[in-house]
C-alpha cells in the first residue's frame, strides 16, 4: 500500500470516529426526551486492495472503516407488546372513571346519601301507619315523597346527562385518532423521502411516528408493518387506517335516527368501526382501547326498569305450556339484558335504579289506590277496587284511590269507552279502567322521569286516602298495616343475574355494593394491566433507552479512535516528510 493511500485510511478513520461521537453526543443531549431511541453507529471495512495470493488465502490489505448505517436500537416485539396491554389498560380503565362518575352521583362516600331521602321517607311512611289520622303526618309523608322523587329525579338526570356527554368524549377520541392517522401518513412521506438515498435514517422521524404509534395504541386496537420504504402501514379494528399513500378517515353517526348517542364509523365504508355484540374479553382480544371502552360504559341507549327482565312464577290455574312459553320469553330477555344492558356501567346503574324507584312508587300506590281483574264478556280489565280501596278525609266527597305518585303524561285511569272495547259498555257505571304500563310508550311507564306527586294530594293532604269508609273516621288498618309491612317485604331481584329477592333497603344496599363490585375488578385490571404495560416498557427502554454511563464510554472510546487516527495520519505525514526531504 503506499503512503497516499494509509492517508486515506487515517483520514475514513477520523471521519468515522467524528460521525460517532456526534451520534454520542445526540444520544446524551436527548437522554431525558420521551419516546428518543439510542442511536448506534455500525462501523464496516470500507474496501480491500489485492496484493497475492498464497495456498491458504488471499493477500489483501484494508483501505479504511466507513459508517454502514447508525441504527436504532429498540425491540419491535416490545413495542407490539406495549401498544396492546397499554390499549387494554385504557379500555378498563375508562369503564372505571365512569364507574367513579355513578358514585359520586348517589352521594354514599361524600355529599348528600341518597340513602337518606330513602330513610326519611321510609321514617314518614312509618309514622304514617302509627297515627294515618293526623294531617301532620300526612304531609310530612307527602313532602318527603316529594324530597325523595326530587332527589331521584335529579340523580336519574345526572346519569342521562352524563351518558350523552361520553358523546364528547367519543368524538374528542375520533378526531384525536385521526390527527395521528394524517401525522403517520405525513412522517411516513417525510421518512421515504430522507431515507430514498440509501445513505442515512431518518431516527429522530422515526422516533416521532412511535410517538405516535403508542399514542395510538392506547386509543383503538390497531396492528402494522414497515415496508422496504421505511413507510408504516396501519390497520385498526381490521381496516386499513394509514396506508402507503392515504390515510381512512374515521367518523361519528348516530347509534339510530331517534337516538341521542354517537358510535363511530369508517366515512369511506359507511359502517360501524365496532361490532358490539360479541363480548369485550381477553380472550376474544377485542378489549382494547379507550374509545371502545367509553363506548361500552355508555351503552347505546337511555336505561329503564323494562331493560331488567322478572322471572315469571307458576300461579294456580297457569299450565305447564303457558309457564314454559313465559319462561322462555324471560330467558330470551335475561340474555338481552346481558348482552346489551349488563356490560354498560351507565346503563346497568339507569335500570336497577328506575327499578327500585318504579318498585316504591307502584307499591305505595297499590295500597292507596289497588286494582282488581274484572272480565265481562271475552275481555279482561284491569280497574279500580273499590270494595278494597281506602277512602280520603276530604268532606264532603271522600274521595276513594288517590293515588300518591302519577304519571305527568298519562292519566291513572280513564272511563269506559266502547269505542275501544265493546266489552267495556258491559261494564258497571262508575268503573275506572286501569291504563296500563306499556313497555314501548315511555310516557305510559312509572319510570324516573315520568313520575310526580299526585296533585290533588299535594294541594290536599286529606285526600291521602286511609279510611275505610266514607263517615272519615274509622281507619283502614288493613292499608296501615300494608304500609308499615312494605319496606321489609321482599320486591325484585338486582337483576336476572341475582337469585336472591331483595326489600327495598337491601335492594339499595346491593345496588351500591355491586357498582363499587364492579369499580373494584374495573380498577384492579386496570392497574394490573399498567403494571404489565409498565414492566415491558420498562424492558424495552433498557434497549432503546440512553444510558449516560454507557455513552460516557462509547464517547471516551471514540475519542480515542479519533485520536488515534490523528496520530496515524500524523506518522504518514512524517513519513512523507522524510521520504520527500531525503530524495
Amino acid at each position: 500500500m503506499s503512503l497516499s493511500s494509509s492517508l486515506q485510511v487515517g483520514v475514513s478513520g477520523l471521519t468515522a470516529s467524528q460521525n460517532a461521537l456526534n451520534t454520542t453526543a445526540h444520544n446524551l443531549a436527548n437522554i431525558g426526551t420521551k419516546g428518543y431511541t439510542r442511536q448506534q453507529v455500525v462501523m464496516a471495512d470500507f474496501a480491500y486492495q489485492k496484493w497475492g495470493v498464497n495456498h491458504i488465502s488471499t493477500l489483501q490489505t484494508g483501505l479504511g472503516v466507513e459508517i454502514e448505517t447508525v441504527r436504532q436500537v429498540r425491540s419491535i416485539f416490545y413495542d407490539k407488546s406495549y401498544r396492546t396491554e397499554v390499549g387494554r389498560q385504557a379500555f378498563y380503565q375508562s369503564q372505571y372513571e365512569a364507574v367513579q362518575e355513578v358514585e359520586g352521583m348517589f352521594g354514599e362516600l361524600e355529599g348528600v346519601a341518597f340513602q337518606d331521602s330513602m330513610s326519611n321517607f321510609w321514617t314518614s311512611v312509618q309514622e304514617l301507619a302509627k297515627q294515618p289520622d293526623a294531617i301532620e303526618v300526612r304531609a310530612t309523608l307527602v313532602q318527603n315523597a316529594e324530597s325523595l322523587l326530587e332527589r331521584a329525579q335529579a340523580i336519574y338526570k345526572q346519569l342521562n346527562d352524563y351518558q350523552i356527554n361520553l358523546n364528547t368524549q367519543i368524538m374528542d377520541k375520533i378526531s384525536r385518532v385521526n390527527e395521528i392517522a394524517s401525522g403517520i401518513k405525513e412522517l411516513n412521506q417525510k421518512i421515504s423521502l430522507y431515507e430514498s438515498n440509501g445513505v442515512e435514517n431518518a431516527n429522530d422521524l422515526r422516533d416521532e411516528r412511535n410517538n405516535l404509534l403508542d399514542e395510538l395504541g392506547g386509543l383503538i386496537n390497531i396492528t402494522y408493518k414497515e415496508n422496504a420504504n421505511g413507510v408504516v402501514t396501519v390497520t385498526a379494528e381490521g381496516v386499513p387506517l394509514v396506508t402507503e399513500t392515504d390515510t381512512f378517515k374515521m367518523g361519528y353517526a348516530k347509534v339510530s335516527d331517534t337516538s341521542e348517542f354517537l358510535k363511530p364509523v369508517w366515512v369511506s365504508l359507511n359502517s360501524d368501526v365496532y361490532n358490539l355484540d360479541n363480548p369485550s374479553t381477553t380472550e376474544n382480544n377485542n378489549d382494547i382501547g379507550s374509545l371502545k371502552g367509553l363506548l361500552v360504559a355508555r351503552g347505546s341507549e337511555k336505561g329503564n326498569y323494562t331493560d331488567i327482565p322478572v322471572k315469571p312464577v307458576k300461579t294456580t290455574g297457569m299450565s305447564d305450556a303457558d309457564y314454559n312459553a313465559a319462561l322462555a320469553d324471560y330467558e330470551t330477555k335475561a340474555a338481552a339484558y346481558n348482552k346489551n344492558v349488563n356490560v354498560s356501567v351507565i346503563m346497568t346503574a339507569q335500570a336497577q335504579f328506575d327499578q327500585l324507584i318504579h318498585g316504591i312508587v307502584t307499591s305505595i300506590n297499590e295500597i292507596f289506590s289497588p286494582n282488581k281483574e274484572v272480565t265481562v264478556g271475552s275481555s279482561t280489565f284491569k280497574v279500580l277496587d273499590t270494595d278494597n280501596a281506602p277512602y280520603g278525609m276530604d268532606y264532603p266527597d271522600y274521595t276513594q284511590g288517590e293515588a300518591l305518585f302519577n304519571r305527568k303524561s298519562t292519566d291513572r285511569y280513564r272511563d269506559p269507552d266502547p269505542s275501544i272495547n265493546p266489552d267495556e259498555a258491559l261494564l258497571p257505571a262508575g268503573t275506572k279502567i286501569y291504563i296500563e304500563e306499556d313497555p314501548s310508550d315511555i310516557y305510559s311507564l312509572f319510570t324516573i322521569s315520568e313520575i310526580e306527586i299526585n296533585s290533588e294530594i299535594k294541594n290536599n293532604y286529606s285526600k291521602l286516602p286511609l279510611n275505610a269508609d266514607r263517615n272519615a273516621k274509622e281507619v283502614d288498618m288493613k292499608a296501615a298495616q300494608a304500609l308499615s309491612e312494605l319496606w321489609n317485604k321482599p320486591f325484585a331481584s338486582l337483576s336476572p343475574n341475582s337469585l336472591a329477592v331483595c326489600t327495598f333497603k337491601d335492594y339499595y344496599t346491593n345496588f351500591t355494593g355491586e357498582i363499587a363490585t364492579r369499580g373494584d375488578e374495573l380498577n384492579t385490571i386496570s392497574q394490573n394491566q399498567a403494571v404489565m404495560a409498565q414492566n415491558i416498557d420498562d424492558q424495552r427502554q433498557a434497549i432503546m433507552g440512553v444510558s449516560s454511563d454507557e455513552e460516557l464510554t462509547n464517547l471516551i472510546k471514540f475519542q480515542h479512535a479519533y485520536n488515534a487516527s490523528s496520530r496515524f495520519i500524523t506518522v504518514i505525514d512524517q513519513m512523507l516528510e522524510h521520504i520527500v526531504t531525503r530524495l
